[in-house]
């Protein structure tokens, strides 16, 4: 079983950053693809960035040139550098993790999740 606890959430003005934390137990995510998703209020919930073995990477349109997803050499932290924050990505941010990277890269569609951190941008 895998276990992930986001952190670094909170509120900031708009054109700051922020940078999320996801903490990994359980097993050594090495080989995972890992993932950042966001819910807004009364939206669905939607991808914003993922990373896989080496240093693949990908982006939501929304995200590309001002977030990055990164993680520790140990593979079980997973970071994402949010810069340039708008009104439009307050949100809950998930992250997520997977074993199978090839499914997770082509569907966006991941095993394991977090239970979310709040990042509120104020004008």
């Amino acid at each position: 079983q895998v276990q992930l606890v986001e952190s670094g959430g909170g509120l900031v003005q708009a054109g700051g950053s922020l940078r999320l934390s996801c903490a990994a137990s359980g097993r050594t995510l090495r080989n995972y693809a890992m993932g950042w998703f966001r819910q807004a209020p009364g939206k669905e919930r939607e991808f914003v960035a993922t990373c896989w073995s080496g240093a693949g990477t990908d982006y939501a349109d929304s995200a590309k040139g001002r977030f990055t997803i990164s993680r520790e050499k140990d593979k079980n932290t997973v970071y994402l550098q949010m810069n340039s924050l708008t009104l439009e990505d307050t949100a809950v941010y998930y992250c997520a993790a997977d074993p199978n990277i090839a499914q997770a890269i082509a569907l966006r569609t991941y095993r394991y999740w977090g239970q979310g951190t709040q990042v509120t941008v104020s004008s």
